[in-house]
Order: C-alpha cells, then sequence, then structure tokens
C-alpha cells in the first residue's frame, strides 16, 4: 500500500512541476483543450443527446426491460443479418 501511495504521489509532483514551469503559451493551449472539453462533454450533451430512458419510462423497472430487451435483441438481430 506504502508503494502505491509513493507512486502517486511521485505523479502528482510530476505533473503538478510540469504544469507550474510550463510557459504561457502551453497555458494557452491547455485552457483551450479544457474549454473544448467542456463544450464537448457538457453543452452539446445537454442539447443533443437527452435522456431517452427518463423521458420515454416512469420507473427503474421499465427502464431495465428496455435496456436488456434492447441488448439482448440487438445480438439476436445481428447473428440472424448475417
Amino acid at each position: 500500500m506504502k508503494q502505491y501511495s509513493s507512486l502517486l504521489s511521485s505523479l502528482f509532483h510530476f505533473y503538478y512541476d510540469g504544469f507550474r514551469n510550463m510557459s504561457g503559451w502551453g497555458r494557452k493551449v491547455w485552457l483551450i483543450i479544457i474549454i473544448k472539453l467542456f463544450i464537448m462533454f457538457a453543452i452539446l450533451k445537454i442539447f443533443f443527446f437527452p435522456n431517452f430512458l427518463y423521458k420515454n419510462y416512469h420507473t427503474d423497472k421499465e427502464r431495465s426491460e428496455h435496456v436488456l430487451n434492447q441488448l439482448t435483441n440487438s445480438s439476436d438481430n445481428h447473428d440472424r443479418k448475417y
């Protein structure tokens, strides 16, 4: 367990020192990357990927049955096509 925490500590310090000593250009690039990731995962999910299960099914049982049917039927359909 001590080796595991030592490894995590050394990794943390490696990246912390790297980001702390980064040039202004590198910080701007990382800021752009973080903004793009936020847009991709937060903003686009809200507008383009609505929560289908909560919208169309009212109970957890209905949701789980739908997921189970989709998983089992899609594999059967795939096998039949080919």
